[in-house]
């Protein structure tokens, strides 16, 4: 089966790349991440995202585009929503790649991280798979977090401090002084 994986980060692919593979899918990885800022972070997770690849024999598409400027306009005022936003966004245009190359069914790295709202994208996965034909493959990949992070300090990839968005980085650094 066919499979279309959104990446998110190089670290994050490790655990669902070797989950996918065991159970008989041929995965092909999207690297498409409007929301990550600054540019040179973005840079930074996807030289680490094509070093994994490299060294995983796994084949990526990488994005020609970076609309972060539209990432911007959909969230300003309203980022208490920014996730739905930022989650519906790449899965869409995963889901949509996946049904213009004839992909099975499409999937994401984002289903990885503890601190992602699984809900909503398995809601969003699953909307996107009725609008375009392709089936949303849902996996809880979190019960591999321990050895996924592990096995990335093993092999020294760059790992972000935070999910991506400015919104993020903020939350994670930022401490209001009294």
């Amino acid at each position: 089966m066919k499979l279309l994986m959104h990446i998110c980060c190089g670290p994050c692919t490790i655990y669902p790349l070797k989950e996918l593979r065991t159970k008989g899918f041929d995965v092909t990885g999207i690297f498409y991440n409007p929301n990550i800022h600054p540019y040179r972070e973005y840079q930074k997770r996807g030289q680490t995202l094509q070093e994994y690849a490299q060294k995983a024999y796994l084949n990526v598409i990488w994005s020609e585009s970076y609309p972060m400027e539209e990432f911007l306009r959909q969230t300003a005022f309203k980022e208490s929503d920014r996730c739905i936003y930022c989650l519906s966004e790449r899965l869409k245009y995963t889901a949509e790649l996946a049904a213009k190359d004839k992909y099975d069914a499409f999937t994401s790295t984002l289903l990885y991280s503890k601190y992602q709202k699984h809900d909503i994208i398995q809601e969003l996965g699953h909307e996107f798979s009725g609008k375009t034909g392709v089936s949303f493959y849902y996996q809880d990949f979190r019960v591999g977090w321990s050895e996924g992070v592990n096995i990335s300090k093993e092999m020294q990839l760059y790992r972000q401090p935070y999910c991506g968005c400015i919104y993020s980085e903020k939350e994670r650094f930022y401490k209001q002084q009294l």
